[in-house]
């Protein structure tokens, strides 16, 4: 193995760990969807998807669906570029095959090269302190310290501040619209931290599939629309299937002007360093007179 690291992060969430690590300039390969920060996007892209991903969130979830159903993967590894690239370490991750290349896809295109035996680093957070342990981990593997205390301190501060207030809005995070699902995993955590009470999803479970029914009897007080790799502006258009729907109108979120959109896929969506971000911007959603509008605009906006 060479002295200098040659790194290959399959992940958006571990392009941003090493970066947070200090580590940008030892990056020689990425993912499809790795893009933050700005400067790996010259990178060679090491992955494609095995679908459309441009479609309406309703195509994306039948295209997968009938990926899955055929035992096949979501994505393609490019084994002859990582075999041009010579990594000494790749970042994949094994928390869901759906989102991105999973470990599995790793190992299977690894077996196929000889030359390389890069070392696999394969994350699978589920909650908060498994994002801190991953960036420790990574952080091991690549021989440097992991500065976590300001990204602790950062989370503690808002914590703080949010126990000193009275009222905690009941909250629905919408992580996918056709179908809906609610956010699971560490976002009913950041939902806790930040000042509110989340009605669906459980800490350190899979996100959960959320009726209409559901979400119409749970009435929530704000409710968050943050669908799984969309942006703002994607996440705008998609959001008018909601509107469209019977119930909508409904729902006391929508009559009080308490519906709001993120860029999920900058945030909420990937468990790295941004998750104390993500945090921030719950925050002030919830209690916008304590926290202000820092991230208006940028990662999240009102419907």
């Amino acid at each position: 193995m060479a002295d200098k690291r040659r790194i290959v992060s399959l992940l958006p969430s571990a392009t941003e760990i090493v970066a947070f690590l200090g580590l940008t300039g030892e990056l020689v390969g990425r993912s499809h969807e790795c893009d933050y920060p700005l400067e790996v996007q010259h990178l060679p892209i090491c992955t494609e998807p095995k679908l459309d991903p441009s479609g309406s969130s309703a195509a994306i979830h039948a295209q997968v669906t009938d990926v899955l159903q055929a035992a096949l993967s979501v994505y393609r590894v490019y084994d002859d570029l990582l075999l041009q690239l010579q990594p000494t370490h790749i970042v994949t991750q094994a928390q869901c095959d759906v989102c991105a290349v999973s470990l599995r896809d790793v190992e299977e295109a690894i077996s196929r090269l000889a030359d390389i035996q890069p070392q696999i680093i394969s994350l699978q957070p589920m909650v908060l302190t498994d994002i801190w342990s991953d960036i420790q981990r990574v952080a091991e593997a690549l021989g440097v310290e992991a500065p976590l205390e300001r990204l602790q301190q950062r989370l503690a501060d808002c914590q703080t501040r949010a126990e000193t207030l009275t009222s905690r809005p009941t909250v629905v995070c919408i992580e996918w619209i056709e179908p809906l699902m609610a956010a699971g995993n560490w976002v009913p955590e950041l939902v806790a931290i930040a000042g509110g009470q989340s009605c669906f999803g459980t800490v350190g479970k899979h996100s959960p599939w959320l009726s209409w029914e559901a979400l119409q009897q749970a009435d929530p007080d704000v409710l968050v629309i943050m669908p799984c790799g969309f942006d703002l502006e994607r996440t705008r258009q998609e959001a008018q299937t909601l509107t469209q729907h019977p119930y909508w109108a409904s729902l006391k979120a929508v009559q009080t002007g308490q519906v709001f959109l993120t860029d999920g896929n900058q945030y909420f969506n990937r468990p790295g360093p941004r998750l104390v971000d993500s945090l921030e911007i719950l925050a002030e959603i919830f209690h916008p007179d304590e926290f202000g509008d820092r991230y208006r605009g940028h990662g999240w906006q009102p419907l």
